[in-house]
C-alpha cells in the first residue's frame, strides 16, 4: 500500500508544478533557437536585398553612361547615378563604380561595374565579416545619335 500512496493523485499541485517546470525548460531550450533563426532571416535577406541594389545601380549606372557624348562625361554620369542609388550604409558601405569605355563610340557598349560591401552591423554573431557585393551591366550607345544631321 505504500507504493499506492507515494503516486500524487491526478490534477495535483506536484503535476502542476512539474508541468510549469517543463514549459519554462522548453522556453528556454527553444528561444535561443528561434532568436538565431531570426537573425539567420535577418542576414539572408540583408544579403539578397544588397546584391538586388547594386545590380539596379550598375544598370541604371551602364544606362546613363550610354546616353553621354563622351567617356569623361560617362564616367562622371555612371558615379551620380550609382551614388545616388545606393545610399544606404547598411546594404552598400563605400561603393566603388568602375566604367569600361573602351567601346564607347556610336554602336559600341558601355560597360559599368559597382563592388560595396554589405555591412553586418547588428547580425555579427551570424555572420561575422562583412561581405561584398559586385554587378556589371552593359549598356548600347545609340548608333545613330552621333550622325551628321543633312541638309
Amino acid at each position: 500500500m505504500s507504493r499506492l500512496a507515494a503516486v500524487p493523485p491526478a490534477g495535483s499541485s506536484l503535476t502542476t508544478r512539474d508541468r510549469g517546470a517543463t514549459e519554462a525548460l522548453g522556453l528556454v531550450l527553444i528561444a535561443p533557437v528561434a532568436i538565431g533563426l531570426a537573425l539567420l532571416v535577418v542576414s539572408l535577406g540583408r544579403g539578397v536585398d544588397a546584391r538586388a541594389q547594386v545590380r539596379t545601380a550598375a544598370e541604371a549606372a551602364a544606362q546613363a553612361a550610354a546616353l553621354e557624348r563622351t567617356p569623361a562625361a560617362a564616367r562622371a554620369a555612371a558615379d551620380r547615378v550609382a551614388g545616388a542609388m545606393l545610399v544606404d550604409a547598411d546594404s552598400c558601405s563605400a561603393p566603388v563604380v568602375v566604367v569600361d569605355a573602351a567601346s564607347f563610340r556610336p554602336g559600341g557598349e558601355v560597360g559599368v561595374t559597382v563592388t560595396c560591401t554589405i555591412s553586418n552591423r547588428g547580425i555579427e554573431v551570424v555572420r561575422a565579416e562583412p561581405e561584398g557585393s559586385s554587378a556589371t551591366a552593359y549598356a548600347t550607345i545609340d548608333p545613330f545619335r552621333a550622325a551628321a544631321s543633312g541638309p
